[in-house]
């Protein structure tokens, strides 16, 4: 900075001000753009390495995935921006009102004439990043209900397939099936082999959790690991994995690490096991009351039993012992016989009535088979056949009878008309407008038209002279 600003000095004149003086003398003038730039490769140069402590405020994400910010203290801010794929590192969200310390470099956004710090990296100070993500993590299940206590499903009795999701090679495997085969030897067990820490662990838990939901028959899922450290237990204190347990579609236990360990799929779990050796037994412990239950309800009733049986049979003795049954069992013989005969006789009733039904039966068969219901149609469609005969038959005659009698009316119509008489060569004649037939030769006179119809078309003529006129009285 001290080469931008320790500018030569004329004699016994002012200090010219910075960036004015040229080679020929005159003062340089710079351009918005030539000095935000220089501003720029002076601040990127000089600070692209720094660490920034403040508090956050003004924090926005876009659509775009980055992250703008302020980071103040008591006497100034900074403006701040962490682009979307050092955001994507961040363990934890930012907020206002965190207390942060922020590494990057200094930039200058030349449209604006504005500088910003570009964070590559940033820390919550005083508490973890990894405890701050989960601390934020559980207060937004909190607020969608994923951890509420009325939620959880309790344990089948008799779960018959029980899945596990963990790791093929850990100790946890090994150790809950252990437990079932030595207190539920006929269980059917489901395993959906996953990795249990690391990058990316909790996606495959997540996936692990899916597929097994989706086993038709699981009742119960166990999921969980052994213990470790709380970066080797962290992908059970991640979102997808505690998404994944509260959408799965039967209950599910939480066994991860051992009794001081409490992760965020403990909270989110149907129930919690501190072992993996626990949860198998939890798994079972249902149907270890369940026959507890049975074993004691049976010895209650086998008692129960005894003890009635024991009171009738001292009351039967007392009985015995009076007077008056002294001459019971030959009372009761006599009506043991009585409803020996009884049965004889209802016995033998049955047997006649079932008898005549049977008969009654058998000759409505007789009867039925008598009614051939193929030989009536035979029959009926014999009298059709003769009487469709006969009314062809009468047909026939009708028509020609009616043919007869329609030639001779025709032949009597034809004797009469007109047409036939014009055949025999006579002809009609009309007056010219073919209105009025010409039947006196003085209706018409000399120059008169008139029309001649003949059997084969009309012939029109014109009257020269006429004849046959009466004869004039002297």
């Amino acid at each position: 900075m001290n080469d931008l600003f320790d500018l030569p000095f004329d004699d016994g004149g002012e200090p010219e001000p910075p960036g004015t003086a040229e080679s020929g003398g005159g003062p340089r003038v710079f351009t918005v753009t030539d000095l935000t730039s220089e501003i720029r490769l002076l601040l990127e140069s000089s600070y692209a390495d720094i660490w920034v402590e403040g508090e956050i405020s003004n924090c926005r994400q876009w659509n775009s995935g980055h992250v703008y910010f302020t980071l103040k203290d008591a006497n100034a801010q900074l403006k701040a921006v962490m682009f979307r794929g050092a955001a994507r590192q961040a363990k934890f969200k930012l907020e206002d009102g965190l207390q942060v310390i922020a590494r990057g470099r200094l930039g200058v956004y030349e449209p604006k004439g504005e500088y910003q710090l570009v964070c590559e990296a940033i820390e919550p100070k005083g508490l973890g990043a990894l405890q701050l993500a989960l601390e934020q993590l559980k207060k937004r299940l909190q607020a969608e209900g994923l951890l509420d206590p009325s939620r959880k499903r309790p344990l089948p009795t008799f779960p018959r397939k029980i899945g596990i999701v963990t790791s093929i090679d850990g100790a946890a495997l090994r150790d809950i099936i252990k437990v079932l085969r030595r207190r539920y030897p006929n269980a059917h067990l489901v395993v959906a082999p996953t990795r249990v820490q690391g990058d990316g662990a909790a996606n495959d838990i997540a996936r692990a959790l899916a597929s097994i939901g989706r086993v038709e028959g699981v009742d119960v899922v166990i999921v969980g690991r052994g213990g470790g450290s709380i970066e080797d237990l962290w992908a059970f204190n991640e979102e997808p994995v505690a998404r994944a347990i509260a959408r799965c579609p039967v209950p599910v236990i939480s066994a991860v690490g051992h009794e001081v360990d409490v992760t965020l799929s403990d909270l989110v779990a149907d129930l919690r096991a501190p072992t993996p050796s626990a949860a198998a037994e939890l798994v079972v412990a249902a149907k270890n009351d369940f026959v507890g239950r049975i074993e004691y309800l049976a010895q209650r009733l086998a008692s129960a039993v005894r003890d009635r049986l024991l009171g009738g049979r001292h009351r039967l003795q007392r009985v015995e012992a009076r007077p008056a049954y002294a001459g019971f069992p030959g009372r009761l013989a006599l009506r043991g016989r009585h409803v020996a005969e009884l049965r004889s006789a209802l016995d033998r009733a049955e047997r006649e009535r079932s008898s005549r039904r049977s008969r009654y039966i058998q000759a409505l068969r007789l009867r039925l088979e008598a009614f051939d219901l193929r030989r009536s149609i035979g029959r009926f469609q014999v009298r059709l056949s003769q009487a469709d005969g006969r009314l062809r038959a009468e047909v026939i005659d009708r028509y020609h009878v009616a043919g007869g009698r329609l030639g001779a009316a025709a032949a009597r119509l034809e004797a009469m008309s007109p047409l036939a008489v014009l055949g025999r060569g006579y002809a009609v004649c009309w007056d010219g407008a073919r209105q009025v037939i010409i039947r006196d030769a003085a209706a018409v006179s000399p120059g008169d038209g008139v029309r001649v119809t003949l059997q084969k078309g009309e012939i029109r003529c014109v009257v020269a002279g006429r004849t046959g006129q009466a004869p004039q009285e002297s």
